[in-house]
């Protein structure tokens, strides 16, 4: 009935108006059938309905008989849906964290709005234009709400500051907030440069080439792109990047579905990094786009792809707006890989629960430990020089790393999924931001929370806080817990360019890129016959 609703209520849509541009028109023998249905629904049904209700709770339902990555956003939703690909979105400029029902500043944007107004970090925000924001309403989504808005308008912001009991009132004018996906861009080594890009979006080809510009100034001679964790976004900018690392008219991907004909994205020869040698990072977390741009560089023979397999999701989505602000974004057709693979993984319609659990699965399967284990679901498929590839189920690396797990208890299991780990981190900040204001070199602050027997001091706050202390577990994670506590205070207290700075001194999948450039293997070799 739900499904009847939804098509219904949709069908009248398409009657009425149509979506930005995107004209459809849709008759068929059973649109009498459901537009009569949802009549005798409003009209005789025993209690009253809310059609609207009922049609935003039945749409995603009819989705997911569909595929998995056909979805539908409200209205509500698509208004900050889009803000970490747009690049920007206008509001008072800070990061913050909502701890113990109270929104705590975590970071401030340099030269933003609330910088501007003299907010600073560990400020906690109690009041927003007079009315008291702490307890249940103190949410994510309510905070957004209440802190964006069209740039220029002004909002009063009450602010208890660090060990202060008075409430201030600051008058901050929302401004233009720059959402970068270029997350970090630094030296590994004297030869070697990193650039971190968490999404694909708007402004991100334009992040990459000042990235580069960067590196450049430091003679940058290898260069590693790391992707891992990069959920995707949008693939006109993973094909921008593409481009300026291969030769001309390489094929990078192509585009075909059940009504759209083939469209094919080549490279125009302009790429000015088109002989660098190449490395990038993917993980079972990498997607779409990021599983477009490794694709592209593995198929074309460019460079070496390292880490573990990726996602797989190889589905187009096309957005179709409605009049009243909300968005379906329906699957129109795959992406191919230049070899000619589609990445996208099995899935059963309907069956969405199954799909989730992929990434489960491999890890049953040990898949994160050894690459014997990965399973190759698909067809075969050969690279440029005739390297065999598979598609099917995402992107598998050139070069595997396993996960290690060896230290994992269910001890620090706990401490991340609790939260408790990143309380304590914030806290710790806030109680010691003086001695801390003493590094700006992620080093020597690592160096002087090392020192601190930082784990003794959180495994008493856990304690306190309902994780019992279990000391052989302890022991066992004593490494991870150190590492994962040390880079949450710098994250808290520096920035996210500095948490993966100090994430990837030890990083195994960073030594496995640095020892291709070591060993001059960054161009793949064609197999012998």
């Amino acid at each position: 009935m739900a499904g009847c609703v939804m098509f219904g209520i949709v069908i009248g849509a398409f009657y009425s108006s149509h979506f930005s541009g995107n004209r459809l028109s849709i008759i068929n023998s059973s649109s009498n059938k459901l537009n009569n249905l949802l009549h005798i629904i409003d009209d005789q049904y025993v209690d009253t309905v809310n059609m609207n209700d009922m049609v935003e709770s039945s749409i995603p339902l009819l989705l997911t008989n569909l595929d998995p990555h056909s979805t539908y956003i409200n209205a509500d939703e698509m208004a900050t849906n889009n803000d970490d690909l747009k690049g920007s979105f206008s509001g008072v400029g800070i990061s913050f964290v909502i701890r113990d029902d109270t929104l705590r500043v975590q970071g401030i944007i340099a030269n933003g709005p609330a910088e501007k107004a003299g907010i600073v970090a560990g400020d906690k925000l109690i009041t927003v234009d007079g009315k008291p924001f702490v307890g249940k309403e103190c949410t994510n989504a309510e905070a957004m709400k209440r802190l964006k808005g069209p740039k220029g308008t002004k909002v009063r912001l009450g602010v208890l500051h660090y060990r202060s009991k008075k409430i201030e009132q600051y008058v901050v004018t929302r401004d233009d907030v720059v959402q970068k996906s270029v997350c970090a861009a630094y030296m590994l080594d004297d030869h070697t440069g990193y650039i971190r890009i968490k999404n694909f979006g708007e402004t991100t080809y334009a992040e990459v080439l000042v990235a580069l510009t960067q590196l450049g100034r430091d003679n940058f001679s290898n260069l590693v792109i790391d992707l891992r964790d990069n959920t995707g976004g949008y693939l006109g900018s993973a094909v921008q990047i593409i481009n300026e690392f291969l030769p001309k008219n390489k094929l990078i991907v192509y585009t075909k579905g059940r009504k759209m004909p083939r469209e094919e994205f080549r490279s125009d020869g302009r790429g000015t990094f088109q002989s660098i040698p190449l490395v990038v990072l993917i993980n079972d977390a990498s997607a779409s786009a990021s599983e477009i741009f490794a694709g592209a560089i593995q198929d074309n023979d460019r460079g070496i792809i390292i880490g573990r397999r990726s996602f797989g999701k190889g589905l187009v989505q096309q957005p179709i707006d409605f009049p009243d602000g909300s968005q379906v974004r329906l699957t129109v057709a795959r992406y191919y890989t230049p070899s000619g693979r589609c990445i996208q993984k099995p899935y059963e319609k309907g069956d969405e629960q199954t799909y989730e659990r992929d990434l489960v699965e491999r890890f049953k399967r040990g898949e994160y430990f050894s690459r014997d284990s990965i399973k190759n679901i698909g067809p075969a498929y050969k690279t440029s020089i005739g390297r065999v590839v598979y598609g099917g189920g995402g992107i598998t690396p050139d070069i595997f790393v396993a996960e290690d797990t060896s230290a994992v208890t269910s001890y620090y299991t706990e401490a991340i999924y609790s939260g408790l780990i990143f309380t304590f981190a914030y806290n710790y900040v806030d109680d010691n931001r003086s001695n801390l204001n003493h590094f700006d070199n992620i080093e020597q602050m690592a160096s002087y929370l090392h020192r601190q027997g930082i784990v003794e001091q959180f495994v008493r706050y856990a304690d306190a806080n309902g994780l019992k202390r279990r000391n052989l577990m302890i022991m066992r994670s004593q490494a991870l817990l150190e590492k994962l506590l040390i880079s949450r205070i710098v994250y808290n207290k520096m920035d996210e360019a500095a948490l993966y700075r100090y994430n990837n001194i030890d990083d195994k999948v960073i030594a496995a890129a640095l020892k291709v450039f070591e060993d001059g293997a960054a161009f793949p070799k064609k197999p012998k016959k």
